[in-house]
Formats: C-alpha cells, sequence, structure tokens
C-alpha cells in the first residue's frame, strides 16, 4: 500500500469513528460511515445489513448508492450475505456469482448487477454474529488493502451498534393480520412432481398495502389464489386473525372466501346481465355482514351509474364497481390480480388512489400483484418472488401517493 493511499484510509478510520460518536441517530450514523467507505475504497454501492432478531432474514438499514436500497430483506439460510454472518473474516468475490450460487440473483433484489463484491461481518464484541457490510463493483477489484479497512471499520461499527441498539423492523412488532408459514405447492405432471412454492413465510398486516413483484410462473398468482382461499396448499400453515385454515373444507373455504376475502380481478368479472347497484347487491345478499351497496358504488365515484350495465361503462368505470364490489363484502383483506392491466395511464392512476384510499380511510389491507414495478413505490410492503420463494421484501419508509407515480 503506498504512503498515500495508506493516509486516505487511516483517515477514513478517523472520520468513521468521528461520525458515530457525533451522530445519535444510528441509521443516520450508518449510512454515513458506510458513505465513508463507499469513497475511501472507490466502489459503487455500499450496503450494511442487520440480521432480525431470530436470524431468518437480513434487512439494509443503510446505503451508498444512487438508489436508496434500505428496507430490502432477503432470507439469510439462501444467501451469500446470510452465510457471511457465519464467517469471521471478510470474503471477496472478484467476478459475477455463477448462477446457481445463492444470491447470483442480488441483482434482480436490489436492482443492480454485481461484478464483484466484498462482505465483511458484524459482530458483537462476544463474537455473536448480527450483520455484513457489503461493497459492490469496484472497477480495480477490491484488494487486501479493502480487506484490512473493511475489517477495521467493521470492528468500530459493531461497537457502535452494541452501544447504540437499532429497531431493525418496527413492524416485526405488530400482530400480523394473516400469517404463512412453511407453505408450500405442488402439481404433479405425469410421473414429475412440480413444486410451484417452495416454503413461504410471510405476515400480512392490518391497513397495509402489499405489492408481489416477480417474473411469469415464479408462484406468485399461485400464493394469491392460497391466500385467498382459491387453491389449498400441500403443506404448511395459514392462520388469519388467529384461525386456522391450514387446510380447510370445502364447506370451511367457502365461507373464508366469503367472510373474509373481497377480489379484484384484471378482467372485472361483471356479471353481464346485472347493472352495476345489482352486481353489488348480489354480493351483499351472500355476504355476512355487508355493507350498503349504494354508498360503496358512490364510494367510489359511481353513484350516477347504478342502473348501468357492464357494456355501457368504460373498463375503468367497470374496474370500479370491481372495487366497490369487494368493498361492499365488508372483508378484512382485499386480493388485486393486475388490477391496472387492461387500463391507460390516467384511469390507472384513478383505480390506484381507490385502493389507496380504502387503505387508509378504512383501515383495509390490500395484497397486489402488478407487473408495473412504479406501482410498487406506492406500497408499504414490496414482495419480490422467486422460483418458488420468497427472494426479497422491501419496506417502502414513505410511499408514494397514488397520483405521483409516473410510467
Amino acid at each position: 500500500m503506498t504512503d498515500k493511499l495508506s493516509k486516505r484510509y487511516t483517515q477514513a478510520i478517523w472520520d468513521v469513528t468521528e461520525t458515530l460518536q457525533e451522530e445519535t441517530q444510528t441509521e443516520s450514523a450508518l449510512a454515513s460511515a458506510i458513505e465513508i467507505l463507499r469513497n475511501t475504497v472507490a466502489c459503487e454501492t455500499g450496503l450494511v445489513w442487520l440480521q432480525s432478531d431470530d436470524g431468518k432474514t437480513l434487512t439494509v438499514v443503510a446505503c451508498a448508492h444512487h438508489t436508496d436500497l434500505t428496507g430490502i430483506s432477503i432470507p439469510s439460510s439462501r444467501s451469500v450475505v446470510g452465510h457471511q454472518t457465519e464467517t469471521d473474516t471478510p470474503l471477496v468475490f472478484q467476478h459475477a456469482l455463477p448462477e446457481d450460487t445463492p444470491l447470483a440473483g442480488a441483482g434482480d433484489v436490489l436492482g443492480i448487477p454485481i461484478s464483484n463484491q466484498l462482505l465483511a461481518p458484524l459482530k458483537t464484541p462476544w463474537g455473536l454474529p448480527f450483520g455484513v457490510i457489503q461493497l459492490i463493483n469496484k472497477d480495480s477489484g477490491f484488494d487486501a488493502a479493502d480487506i484490512q479497512l473493511s475489517r477495521n471499520l467493521t470492528s468500530i461499527i459493531a461497537l457502535d451498534l452494541d452501544d447504540k441498539g437499532i429497531i431493525l423492523n418496527p413492524q416485526e412488532k405488530r400482530k400480523p393480520l394473516l400469517e404463512l408459514r412453511g407453505v408450500t405447492k405442488e402439481f404433479q405432471n405425469g410421473e414429475e412432481v412440480h413444486q410451484v412454492l417452495r416454503g413461504i413465510d410471510l405476515d400480512i398486516y392490518q391497513n397495509e398495502i402489499l405489492v408481489i413483484l416477480g417474473e411469469s410462473g415464479c408462484g406468485k398468482t399461485t400464493l394469491m389464489n392460497i391466500v385467498g382461499g382459491m387453491d389449498t396448499m400441500t403443506s404448511g400453515s395459514l392462520r388469519l386473525e388467529g384461525k386456522d385454515f391450514s387446510h380447510p373444507t370445502a364447506q370451511e373455504m367457502t365461507a373464508y372466501r366469503k367472510d373474509y376475502i373481497g377480489f379484484i380481478f384484471q378482467s372485472y368479472n361483471l356479471m353481464p346481465n346485472l347493472n352495476a347497484l345489482e352486481n353489488l347487491e348480489f354480493i351483499a345478499e351472500i355476504s355476512a355482514n355487508p355493507l350498503d351497496p349504494m354508498t360503496m358504488l358512490t364510494k367510489v365515484g359511481l353513484g350516477e351509474k347504478a342502473r348501468s350495465f357492464p357494456f355501457q361503462m368504460s373498463g375503468g368505470q367497470q374496474q370500479r364497481v370491481s372495487i366497490a364490489r369487494a368493498l361492499v363484502r365488508n372483508p378484512v383483506l382485499i386480493l388485486a390480480d393486475e388490477p391496472t392491466a387492461a387500463l391507460d395511464y390516467e384511469t390507472s392512476i384513478e383505480v390506484l388512489t381507490i385502493l389507496e384510499e380504502i387503505v387508509r380511510e378504512n383501515r383495509k389491507t390490500v395484497m397486489m400483484i402488478t407487473h408495473n414495478p412504479e406501482i410498487a413505490k406506492m406500497a408499504d410492503r414490496v414482495i419480490r418472488i422467486r422460483s418458488g420463494q420468497i427472494a426479497s421484501i422491501r419496506i417502502n419508509a414513505h410511499p408514494l401517493s397514488a397520483k405521483d407515480l409516473i410510467w
């Protein structure tokens, strides 16, 4: 190491130490520290991952990147980052990881391609692992000096975190509305068994917008069908409001759909021989605790269309009737499968604004599948599914209003 480089790296240690001492807000201190480290080693991205109390997930709590990546979570057991929490020394990959290596698809999770990376474990003064610092994409590759600097700084940061403490995920303290544990789904295809879902663990909370992203065939629709009582799981458990609906009878599944779930479909699925109000009244008649159909139709701005039939309404109007129909059931959970896929931009924003108001004003929960990543910006949390597993969970600390989305 040259004298000039040595001085720069020594200065980085002093700067990080001073920053941690002066900044009382832990997340801000970590953000400043990782920015200093990223600038010193001259790499593209720096991240601080912390492990959940149960050790099952790692979440980005500080980020040095042109896009804010904080709030992203990954399963510890299926990631190189998770593996690195169990080691004692930094680990360097000078090339992109092979496709069959855990976290090889981290570019999908983080939204950036990873050419090379350095991972340094964070441990308590007693040697207990609790996180990782990850540096990504250095043009010249990471060297021994980078490894030594990261080792020194992780020790300093670990001591500061042990002193200050940190709240990793406030939502972990909330009581879930719906709990999925170890959910699998298999289909028999001749002599072969096709596994669509491979052990899904997920909590859904009251009064949130939850968006599911993933490529076609990844299992997101199957997951929604199981949550909605449209399909059954092969193994695992599902609890809603504390009640077990893991393996219901046909009668129990019908009651589950009728009493708890509201559906919004891409294709609207309105009954063509009934007008808008009658479409809602039909659902009200078969619901356990319905809301007033006309009130719900007025809520979505279609009170004057009460006597209109589906063929007399635009696609956006039909979708708003579909939303009102879901509300009439007075469900605890509303499932929306690509609700804007058939709509233009302006109409999509109108529909998304209504969904947003339902969550904020009526304290409902919306679980939505979409292929549009822009829509994910209005979500409280974003779940990315890959190959039947949860690849990441991102918490949006500041969700956008639907009216601010642009695509």
